[in-house]
């Protein structure tokens, strides 16, 4: 009996997925646990095991669509089943309200492309190669129309006969002004002034290159939606404020020269700033609490632990993955399991479920690589708080015994939701995190 392939569902907040390449096409034979496809969720992307032993009946979904979770995609089987019974019913509805009239215009486009050679016309300004049905080149000599400039319809982009007829609807020319544009490349304008309503070699112009600013309109990625919806979401259902900060980064700037210089106190790890900052931040929440916390609307979810969440920039968007029980790791130990989540998120393979915002009790997000001075992050909800790492800048400050000198200081900027917190206990938490840095001394743990 025919087997169906399920797109699975990757955590519960997961609803739809992204066909992402199959490799395997229809007729094709494969083994059980034998990949088959790749598929996206909103931040993760996944390769999919064939569930049974057969040959590929049916595919159902194309590269790029997206699909509801739990949905047949493909039924594998063997030859001469039918797959009838695993048809999607999504696509089962659309194939009912078809029409004869529209069937009838494929058949006529594709015997246009499939009962003809492909015919390659070059044009006299020696630029372009127009590719174009025997058909089509016919009717354009017949009404006297310029193929160039006409986009075709047909497979790998070739002009068919009906891009023709559209085409003479908006534009006849005479004979020799045919000639013209194809050989010299000239334009009609805006009204023909030929009989019948055709352009005369009168009615061309050559068409001067725009100075006008040339852009490109791209349609946005899933993933790019999901993040705008959550951002959006983030500051309409929530009281967010940020209050900006700056700490000595002497200490911690010290410490990264030792862990450069002697990698055996830095346990064979590359120590980052950032790693610093995140230690320093896991500190001064064991310390003040309680903005280590979610905002439920009618109480607050204070956690025991902490589970840091931290941004990762990738290729498919930003992701912000949760190191669980962050409060239990050495140093050391808390760089590595960092740049493994981070990793992670990069190749795709990141566990969905630490990308969920309930997933982290409390958020990093670093723009200081960026040269960032100041900004504003957006918190993730429920989440009721998130800390901003700035760039280090040098400033002026007191050395002592009245010498005014430049120090090189960190920006934080902590973003809170008012609903949960107030001004004082969130900026107590804030200079907390000042004191943490300044004071950054890894002989003290």
């Amino acid at each position: 009996m025919a087997t169906p392939v399920i797109m699975p569902r990757q955590g519960q907040s997961v609803e739809t997925c992204i066909i992402g390449e199959w490799y395997k096409k229809k007729g094709d034979r494969v083994k059980e646990g034998e990949i088959i496809l790749s598929y996206e969720t909103d931040k993760a992307a996944f390769d999919l095991e064939s569930p049974a032993s057969g040959t590929i009946l049916e595919i159902f979904y194309q590269p790029g669509e997206d699909v509801r979770v739990l949905t047949n995609i493909a039924v594998i089987g063997q030859p001469g089943e039918s797959t009838d019974e695993f048809k999607p019913d999504e696509l089962s509805s659309t194939a009912g309200t078809s029409t004869e009239p529209a069937k009838s215009e494929e058949t006529v486009q594709l015997t246009d492309v499939q009962e003809s050679e492909e015919h390659v016309i070059t044009s006299g300004t020696g630029i372009d190669e127009v590719k174009i049905s025997p058909r089509a080149r016919n009717l354009a000599s017949r009404l006297n129309v310029p193929v160039s400039g006409i986009k075709g319809t047909g497979p790998g982009g070739r002009i068919i006969e009906r891009d023709i007829e559209n085409a003479t609807a908006s534009l006849r020319t005479t004979k020799l002004a045919s000639d013209v544009i194809e050989k010299e490349g000239k334009k009609p304008r805006t009204e023909p002034t030929g009989i019948g309503g055709q352009f005369r070699t009168g009615d061309l112009i050559t068409e001067t290159p725009s100075t006008e600013e040339k852009y490109v309109t791209k349609k946005i990625s899933n993933i790019r939606k999901i993040i705008a919806e959550n951002m959006h979401a983030s500051l309409q259902n929530s009281a967010q404020l940020t209050h900006h900060i700056s700490a000595d980064a002497r200490k911690i700037l010290e410490y990264r020269k030792i862990f450069k210089s002697d990698p055996e106190k830095a346990k064979g790890e590359n120590i980052t700033i950032n790693d610093m900052v995140c230690y320093a931040v896991i500190k001064a929440l064991k310390i003040k609490p309680e903005i280590n916390s979610h905002f439920l609307g009618d109480s607050i979810k204070i956690f025991n632990k902490i589970h840091l969440g931290f941004a990762v920039d990738t290729e498919r968007g930003l992701m912000v993955p949760a190191l669980k029980n962050a409060d239990k790791y050495s140093l050391p130990e808390l760089s590595r399991a960092l740049n493994l989540l981070a990793d992670q998120c990069r190749n795709g393979n990141i566990d969905p479920k630490l990308l969920a915002s309930t997933a982290a009790s409390f958020t990093v997000s670093n723009l200081g690589s960026y040269g960032v001075e100041m900004f504003t992050p957006v918190l993730n909800l429920p989440q009721t708080g998130i800390l901003g790492v700035n760039t280090i800048i040098q400033r002026p400050a007191d050395l002592g015994n009245g010498v005014i000198g430049f120090i090189h200081v960190i920006g934080l900027s902590l973003t809170y939701d008012h609903r949960a917190i107030d001004g004082a206990p969130a900026s107590a938490f804030l200079k907390e995190v000042k004191d943490q840095i300044e004071g950054f001394d890894i002989k003290t743990d």
